[in-house]
């Protein structure tokens, strides 16, 4: 893909949307075809952003288009994309019981600095019908999420091809709470060589920690308290492993030049002692196994509910470079934590980057 620029804006309209202090936010613009949005005029000597998503917007949402409208500048642009792609829909009543928002959807982009939002229907943006030519994901897109929900991704990254196209943004952000979703669109734009940067935008939260979604909507209040246990075993994780790097980091402060089993025994911590040992022994140091084995412990207890268990689909420890299991024996480098899980009819997912060897 390539970038281009067009003629300024024209007339007495803001084409930005900026929003001056203490008035109303400014209407974005509702484009429902590709030629509606081709006559769109981009800003002189500025970028345009884009965010795509499926509409029912929530904070999460709005997050990623004020992320786009401070990268794109007073003087930018930024495109919001509104479009339920049936494509990354396995099941008919799946692609059926998704919210459509779309009066709401304009509010929320307008309130987070949108200036278009491009909300095409599906014989717009497939007009043959489904496309005979497609994006694949390849190896990686046949893992975790590829792996519960079979051509998912190849139906994602179509979509975002063929939007990418359309918008022609400088820049497009995308949450990384999707995090196989941001790293497929990522590899995508490199190895086919799209002109336009990917940007991921770190997960927002609700106050409990539960990861926004679209599908939360679908929670009722116990089977929310239930999906909790997915941002806790996340968390405790990463204190785990925080933790652990640590108690290495002071067990070499103690015995300088020793070996790290002494370092820890000198510690003379009773509450830690027998993790401590253990940790020590360890060769390399077992972080891995002790991250899986904490969030683990906090899904199966959910599990083990009477009312409104949770299903765990999958709970991974992955290089986010291609989604493949980190080794125990992995003393250091980055790697993302993720799960996937149902309450009720409801799937969720989330997940956590995580650094090994921070401390060392």
């Amino acid at each position: 893909m390539t970038t281009s620029s067009r003629t300024g804006n024209t007339g007495n309209t803001d084409p930005q949307g900026t929003t001056p202090q203490g008035t109303a936010p400014t209407t974005p613009a509702l484009l429902r075809t590709a030629a509606e949005l081709d006559a769109l005029p981009r800003p002189a000597g500025a970028e345009r952003a884009v965010v795509m998503t499926m509409g029912a917007l929530h904070e999460g949402h709005a997050t990623l288009i004020r992320t786009a409208r401070e990268a794109a500048g007073p003087n930018g642009q930024v495109v919001v994309t509104v479009f339920v792609n049936p494509l990354q829909f396995g099941e008919a009543a799946d692609l059926d019981r998704y919210p459509r928002t779309l009066d709401a959807d304009l509010e929320t982009a307008a309130a987070a600095g949108a200036d278009a939002v491009f909300a095409p229907g599906v014989d717009e943006v497939y007009p043959g019908g489904e496309p005979q030519v497609r994006i694949t994901a390849g190896p990686m897109g046949e893992r975790l999420e590829g792996a519960s929900r079979p051509g998912h991704f190849d139906g994602m990254l179509t979509v975002v091809a063929k939007l990418l196209h359309l918008t022609r943004p400088d820049e497009a952000f995308y949450g990384q709470k999707d995090a196989q979703q941001l790293a497929l669109i990522t590899r995508m734009v490199r190895d086919l060589n799209f002109g336009v940067r990917i940007t991921g935008v770190p997960t927002v939260r609700d106050p409990d920690g539960l990861a926004l979604s679209s599908r939360n909507r679908f929670l009722s209040p116990q089977e929310r308290h239930t999906a909790l246990a997915l941002p806790r075993a996340l968390f405790a994780a990463q204190d785990r492993l925080a933790a652990q790097q640590a108690l290495h980091e002071r067990a070499k402060a103690t015995a300088p030049g020793g070996d790290r089993a002494t370092g820890l025994n000198k510690l003379g911590e009773a509450r830690a002692a027998a993790d401590a040992q253990a940790v020590a022994l360890a060769r390399p140091n077992g972080a891995p196994a002790a991250v899986r084995a904490t969030a683990r412990a906090i899904l199966e207890e959910a599990a083990a509910r009477d009312r409104h268990p949770l299903v765990l689909d999958y709970l991974a420890l992955v290089d986010p470079a291609d989604f493949t299991e980190i080794p125990d024996d992995r003393e250091s480098g980055e790697a993302i934590l993720a799960v996937a899980a149902r309450v009720g009819e409801t799937r969720l997912i989330d997940n956590i980057p995580l650094t090994f060897g921070a401390l060392t």
